[in-house]
């Protein structure tokens, strides 16, 4: 059973700064987090700062905000952060089993923002007893969904939701009780190719892919957001973290990227949460939660912006999507593969290994070869049903390659 949202009734406060930690420090999450955090250094002490492997963008980050520690996951860039922060008195590490252990560390509020599922073990480890968790990696949730929910409720953690469409989500249902909640609608800017045809969308490169109109984001969630995959995830993301069902979600194409959500209720009222598309407005919300912060972002001007369109996403011309909604609908194993094969898919797209049109193939193919069966309930489960598809996805990829040149 997916376990609620939960949520403080109020926050406590001793006067002490609040210790926070950012998993995925050097992504754009990361950044947007630490910018805010730097603009008001009196109310934050900043406990761990962990990367990838870009150790000098991540030794210069924990140098800024007077980090204690300092984690690259890449074993191979330890050397250099070492070096980067010799003479700071900031502790350095690295490995996989070091970015658990700075996930672990003493914090009030954890960044969970590293891409893919390689944010599942350190994201699922930052859960603690009366943490707050701003939860930015999606493939927590669709890979272990409700495994991840009922961890965060059996030790007592409140998981907050940075990505713009679930941090709207959370403040619409902040306005009824739950039980009247109706309808969950996402919005979708509808990506570099919105109004592309099918044949030219299928022929797009990564530099045409990596152009998104409205936000900046990384590689792997801006491929995403150009074949809708993204929006199909999200969908899976917010049943766990709304305990929706599958018919309660929606998706709406809404190019100006200002409406993030719409809750409707049972009254027939709907909800709208709008904002520029700056991340630095739902980070700032979780970093404040319950409190409002003053934040640094650009006022929405809806004269100057003068109109919001809406309309319904083209599953034809985008079936990432469709086959994403299946998931959902299936539940059980499938949003484990979907995600897994998806992230296989997306890296050989950028490797020129595969067509665009060829990520929705051979995501459906993983799909269709891996025996359906139920979520994982451990880690391990979702660990070994996770490498499993990555596999049979790996084997399937020339065959797909070659069926969608």
């Amino acid at each position: 059973m997916t376990v609620p949202l939960q949520v403080p009734q109020q926050a406590t406060s001793s006067g002490e700064p609040l210790r926070i930690s950012v998993l995925g420090a050097t992504g754009s999450i990361g950044t947007s987090t630490l910018d805010l955090v730097s603009r008001a250094p009196e109310r934050y002490r900043v406990e761990a700062l962990v990367a990838q492997r870009d150790a000098t963008k991540l030794a210069a980050a924990a140098r800024a905000n007077d980090a204690r520690l300092a984690v690259v996951a890449d074993p191979a860039a330890y050397r250099d952060l070492a070096a980067a922060l010799s003479g700071s008195g900031i502790e350095a590490a690295a490995g996989p089993d070091a970015v658990v252990e700075a996930a672990q560390r003493p914090a009030d509020w954890v960044m969970a923002a590293i891409v893919g599922t390689a944010g599942l073990a350190p994201s699922l480890a930052a859960l603690a007893s009366g943490r707050r968790l701003a939860l930015a990696n999606k493939e927590c949730l669709v890979t272990a969904g409700e495994l991840f929910m009922r961890r965060a409720a059996e030790v007592g953690a409140t998981v907050l939701p940075v990505d713009s469409e679930h941090n709207a989500v959370f403040q619409g249902m902040l306005s009824g009780p739950r039980a009247a909640v109706e309808r969950v609608t996402l919005t979708a800017s509808g990506g570099p190719f919105r109004t592309w045809t099918r044949a030219a969308i299928a022929a797009a490169t990564p530099e045409q892919a990596l152009k998104h109109p409205n936000w900046s984001m990384g590689a792997k969630v801006t491929i995403d957001s150009a074949s809708l995959m993204n929006k199909g995830l999200e969908l899976i993301e917010a049943m766990h973290l709304f305990q929706l069902d599958a018919d309660q979600l929606d998706v709406l194409v809404h190019p100006q990227s200002i409406v993030h959500a719409l809750v409707q209720y049972s009254d027939g009222a709907v909800l709208a949460q709008m904002s520029v598309p700056d991340m630095r407005v739902p980070i700032a919300h979780c970093l404040g939660w319950p409190v409002r912060l003053n934040g640094p972002v650009t006022r929405l001007d809806l004269a100057a912006i003068s109109s919001l369109t809406f309309e319904r996403p083209d599953l034809d011309r985008f079936p990432a999507l469709r086959i994403a909604m299946e998931a959902l609908a299936a539940g059980g194993a499938a949003p484990t593969v979907l995600n897994a094969a998806n992230e296989i898919a997306v890296a050989a797209f950028l490797q020129r290994r595969l067509t665009f049109s060829g990520i929705a193939g051979l995501v459906a193919a993983t799909l269709e070869s891996v025996a359906p069966g139920a979520a994982p309930q451990t880690l391990a489960e979702a660990l070994a049903l996770d490498a499993e598809s990555r596999a049979v996805a790996e084997g399937l990829l020339s065959e797909i390659a070659a069926k969608a040149s």
